[in-house]
């Protein structure tokens, strides 16, 4: 799975490459199904704006985005979308394609 963090106006820190790294855990379930997960955060005055593009193996792409004061925060509420996102998405397509071929997912 492949992992790009970009900024604009917006100097991505060790910390925050750390904090992501650390929150990338919890999308341990379906590191399989990941083509790539790009993130993109900017800043506008106070306000943060982060956002996530997830391409998965099947060609689906779906798009989360999140807004807040604090950027690590609103990681934290980020990857709390992208978690439910993915599962939904997973379990959309393993019952699409039926009993017995989630080895195949």
């Amino acid at each position: 799975m492949n992992t790009e963090i970009k900024g604009v106006h917006v100097e991505i820190t060790d910390n925050i490459r750390d904090y992501v790294a650390k929150k990338m855990q919890r999308l341990e379930f379906a590191k399989d199904h990941l083509i790539d997960l790009l993130f993109h955060f900017s800043q506008e005055k106070s306000l943060y704006k982060l956002e996530a593009n997830i391409n998965f193996r099947w060609g689906q792409a779906i798009h989360v985005g999140e807004e807040g004061f604090d950027i690590f925060e609103g990681i934290d509420k980020l990857f709390d979308k992208m978690e439910l996102k993915i599962s939904k998405e997973k379990k959309k397509v393993q019952d699409h394609k039926g009993p017995g071929h989630d080895r195949e997912l």
